[in-house]
């Protein structure tokens, strides 16, 4: 029998709570073996109480056991950290979020109108980033200043969103610039030991916790295998973190106000929705390090985070303090995420924002003169016309697949095994000339490289 929503969990006897992790660690093991995913963890804090479950192998091939605090390679749940440091250092009067970047790094010199604040909730126009085996060859300031350049930039600073990792390692070069530390002496001291995590980072040669493997399933035999993590060095701010479900639900407490870590005025201004910031696929709106998430009229914030062969999820609600963390150590584990993030509402009377729901307004409608070439830094966008009126998207020449366009210029993806639509993002027009200049592809933006 499912608990009543209107009974919050931090209201509840202590039997109702002990009969809520039953239940949720029954779902949470059901799920983990219906997704083929090796192990998992999800944490519940409402403030007064926490659910901390864990399932599974750290390690499909060694069995070890995934306990409450094994890490997990969290990639892009990465960046919070990073903004939050930013911030902090803001907050002490290091720097201003107006600033521009290119007065603190010179190798942004070529984008000069770009500030710290565009720099952290995605809206600078820089190009997505570095391909990891090419970035391994290089420095950070080499990097950026080859790729942030006039003719990389997306759209003027400000005026539009677009996921980039190059932009999370400029934010990792200020706090070096600033702190005099490098980027991992940094979020150590400042703010993962502050808030109770013990640091660990891929590629660690001693980890100081148990380390969980990311897992590909092989389609053939239907087992999950491990797989290596890929990240240069110079990422590292952008993806360099493991963490268990705790140490993301100690940042999520953090960022609603229940941690010192954090002040109260930089959980705020990092909650904050930044103009021009329209993240489609990923979220409704982002923040300075943070996406933010609408449901039931409340505004969540957190951050999602997919490393090879791994998917971390974080959500936080600032008006009734809870706070979901969830850690799974295959790729399977997203989907994992989103029934379990369902179940809790039935579960716990909690409704998390657990992914962006298609577009699917009106009737799909031709868009013919969306065919072309679209460039985000290296990677190449091709739309092409089908013969039913549709069209398809294509990356770097991968497999095309369907999209399903609105009149809005809004798509949604089209999955090619099961035609089930997924979220996908929008074509945009020259304001000035009405051509169809740039499209969004799962929050990242690119920009017409051929005419139209």
């Amino acid at each position: 029998m499912p608990y009543p929503s209107s009974a919050p969990v931090r209201e509840r006897a202590p039997f109702l709570l002990r009969r809520l992790q039953r239940e949720l660690q029954h779902r949470l093991d059901t799920l983990a073996r219906t997704h083929r995913v090796p192990g998992a963890q999800v944490v519940l804090d409402t403030g007064s109480e926490v659910v901390a479950l864990h399932t599974g192998v750290a390690d499909a091939a060694t069995g070890a056991p995934f306990a409450g605090d094994t890490v997990v390679p969290v990639g892009s749940l990465t960046k919070p950290y990073t903004a939050a440091l930013v911030m902090l250092l803001a907050d002490d009067g290091d720097l201003d979020l107006d600033d521009r970047v290119a007065d603190h790094l010179p190798e942004l010199r070529r984008m000069p109108a770009v500030t710290i604040r565009q720099l952290l909730s995605h809206t600078g126009g820089l190009p997505t980033g570095p391909d990891s085996d090419a970035a391994a060859r290089t420095t950070a300031a080499h990097y950026l200043s080859s790729v942030c350049t006039a003719g990389d930039a997306l759209f003027p600073p400000g005026t539009d969103f677009s996921y980039s990792n190059a932009g999370y390692i400029a934010a990792g070069r200020l706090v070096e610039t600033v702190t005099g530390m490098p980027w991992h002496e940094a979020v150590a001291a400042l703010l993962l030991e502050p808030l109770g995590t013990v640091p660990v980072f891929v590629d660690a040669s001693a980890p100081a916790r148990p380390v969980a493997a990311g897992h590909a399933l092989n389609a053939a035999t239907g087992r999950a295998r491990p797989v290596r993590q890929n990240l240069a060095p110079l990422e590292a701010p952008a993806g360099a973190l493991l963490a268990s479900a705790a140490d993301l639900a100690a940042l999520g407490g953090a960022l609603v106000g229940r941690a010192k870590a954090l002040p109260p005025a930089v959980a705020e201004e990092m909650r904050r929705p930044q103009p021009g910031a329209r993240p489609g696929a990923l979220a409704d709106g982002w923040g300075p390090g943070l996406a933010l998430y609408q449901q039931d009229g409340r505004l969540w914030c957190g951050h999602d985070g997919n490393a090879m062969g791994t998917s971390c999820h974080l959500r936080a609600d600032p008006d009734s303090g809870v706070v979901v963390a969830f850690a799974g150590n295959s790729g399977t584990a997203t989907a994992l995420w989103r029934e379990l993030a369902a179940d809790l509402a039935e579960l716990a009377g909690v409704r998390v924002p657990a992914a962006i729901a298609p577009v699917g307004a009106g009737e799909p409608a031709p868009l013919p003169e969306c065919a072309g070439t679209y460039r985000n830094g290296s990677i190449r966008y091709r739309v092409e016309p089908a013969g039913d009126g549709s069209s398809t998207l294509s990356v770097d020449g991968d497999l095309p697949l369907p999209l399903r366009c609105f009149a809005d210029l809004s798509y949604d993806l089209l999955a090619p095994d099961t035609g089930r639509p997924e979220p996908g993002g929008r074509f945009h027009r020259d304001p000035a000339t009405g051509v169809i200049d740039r499209v969004q592809v799962s929050g990242r933006t690119a920009r017409r490289a051929d005419p139209a």
